[in-house]
């Protein structure tokens, strides 16, 4: 892609009726792309899990806790600040390139030289030389934030999916091959090192753009604030999300960092294939309607019944499977983690909703919002945190899902205020399904317990079999009562319809029930009226 014509202005625009057709096109290339990742991942995972012990992941956890805050400032702040403006032009793309890339490379002499305060901390001496070398990748990583922001912008997102499949790729090749030839822990940090170098490569091949000398007075004040406001609730966010692995690795040791952190990595592997693809599709589609806030709320509803239809399942399915699921995943020697994420499952339908709330605020232009609230869900996340430290790892997993429960309507209530979106909208839009996953869940383990010769995997094979027994029954006992709950069969149509646009690239006639949909059903489930595109 060229981002800019000869006059120096951003040219790849969709508006009106090619936005949808990019939208879900978009979204058929992201979740298409994340779910072949997946696929590799889980390969990695499994035969990681397997060459490594919980200490080496352990160790390389501890360094990456805050390496990957830093290796995304860019991604996480000046890439919304080049989605969200309705114009932009080529100098303020290249002034915010030597931005990001100057504090790139003075967070990577910054991070390595802290790298012996990070092993006096920890009490582990291996963690100052990880440290040294993981941070390579933060400046490799910052070379590459605006040539895949602009690529995101012009809502090339099969390109930007493919960029992230090939680097998934190299990570999952090289530590699997170094962890072959025995190097341990270092297997995951040459990954690390190997996929930010080819995300960078891949990114200035896709996106042809050399970067002019930067240049006054072309409006880039503007977007670096809004990039700091971003990255600080980035940043806020991050630390709420990551005080858990801080404390474990502090409180305990290594491989009880390990255990916590593959249960956790299972955990958060829940958003990040089912709403995390759609975040840039959302973000730039919402952008553009921003400007209609009933359309826009419309949008916004039956996007989060989809999301809850689909992530109110997998929560309750996942905490009736966990246990087996890890044991089939990772093998007997990590049954500590399985016990562990079983504790994260309730959490699970919920956070996915809650990851959406930034849609609101970044498409509306307000991050300051969004940063303000992320300072309240720090406090509260920290301080569960800390009641349930002397729990050990385990209580750490029962307060992330207990937090969020906790936050979700006054997340939403206060993202919606702006655009009048109350919280009766959302209550009206979630709560049938999960009334009917709590009732399908409570009932399918009662079933199950009665049913089964065994309840504990002694094997691979029990395992398995535990686990398709336990999601069939559940799924049947789910998808009947959602129906019984709708007193129809509308939201799996909805859902069936959104797969058939998804698996069309948006080539159909027939109208979506999401984002780029052109017409819907509000909170109460009346038809809503029709509109253009």
């Amino acid at each position: 892609m060229i981002p800019f014509d000869a006059s120096g202005a951003f040219h790849p625009v969709a508006e009106h009726g090619e936005l949808r057709h990019l939208a879900i096109r978009g979204a058929a290339a992201t979740v298409s792309a994340q779910w072949v990742g997946l696929a590799i991942q889980i390969v990695g995972t499994i035969l990681l899990a397997r060459l490594l012990t919980p200490a080496d992941f352990g160790i390389v956890s501890m360094v990456t806790t805050f390496s990957l805050l830093l290796m995304s400032f860019g991604s996480s702040g000046f890439a919304e600040a080049v989605i969200q403006p309705a114009e932009m032009n080529r100098f303020q793309a290249s002034n915010l390139f030597w931005i990001v890339s100057a504090i790139g490379l003075v967070l990577t002499i910054g991070f390595a030289a802290a790298g012996s305060l990070l092993g006096r901390f920890y009490r582990n001496p291996l963690v100052a030389n990880v440290t040294a070398a993981v941070s390579v990748a933060i400046f490799i990583g910052a070379a590459s934030t605006i040539h895949l922001a602009l690529l995101k912008r012009a809502m090339r997102f099969g390109a930007v999916s493919a960029n992230d499949l090939v680097g998934r790729t190299v990570y999952t090749g090289t530590g699997i091959l170094l962890a072959l030839r025995g190097w341990g822990y270092w297997a995951l940090v040459a990954g690390i090192v190997a996929q930010g170098l080819m995300t960078t490569m891949l990114a200035w091949w896709q996106c042809k753009w050399i970067p002019s000398w930067p240049r006054r007075g072309v409006g880039t004040r503007s977007m670096v604030v809004f990039a700091a406001k971003v990255y600080g609730r980035f940043s806020a966010n991050y630390f709420s999300r990551n005080f858990d692995n801080l404390l474990v690795g502090w409180q305990f040791n290594a491989a009880a960092l390990g255990f916590y952190k593959r249960a956790y990595d299972l955990f958060a592997l829940s958003a990040s294939q089912l709403t995390g693809p759609l975040h840039n599709v959302a973000l730039s589609a919402l952008s553009r309607l921003n400007h209609d806030p009933a359309r826009f709320r419309r949008y916004l509803v039956n996007s989060l019944g989809i999301i809850a239809f689909v992530g109110m399942a997998v929560g309750a399915d996942l905490t009736l499977v966990g246990k087996d699921l890890v044991r089939l995943v990772l093998g007997p020697k990590w049954s500590e983690s399985g016990r562990i994420f079983e504790l994260f499952g309730p959490g699970i339908g919920v956070m996915l909703l809650y990851s959406t709330v930034g849609w609101i605020h970044l498409s509306i232009g307000k991050p300051g919002r969004w940063l303000r609230w992320t300072l309240v869900e720090l406090a509260v996340t920290a301080s569960l945190f800390l009641v349930a430290l002397s729990w050990g790892p385990a209580g750490i997993a029962v307060a992330w899902s207990v937090s969020y429960w906790i936050l979700l309507i006054p997340a939403f209530w206060y993202a919606g205020r702006p655009i009048g979106f109350g919280v009766s909208s959302l209550i009206a839009a979630l709560w049938r399904y999960v009334i009917a996953a709590l009732l399908a869940g409570l009932t399918c383990a009662a079933m199950m317990q009665g049913m089964l010769t065994f309840t504990v995997a002694r094997s691979t094979a029990e395992a398995l079999e535990l686990i398709v027994a336990k999601s069939l029954l559940f799924a049947f006992l789910y998808l009947g009562a959602v129906i019984l709950l709708h007193q129809g069969c509308d939201p799996l149509f909805r859902v069936v319809e959104l797969l058939r646009d998804v698996v069309y690239g948006g080539r159909l006639t027939r109208r979506s029930p999401t984002l780029a949909a052109t017409r819907g059903a509000d909170a109460s489930g009346a038809p809503a009226p029709a509109s253009e595109g």
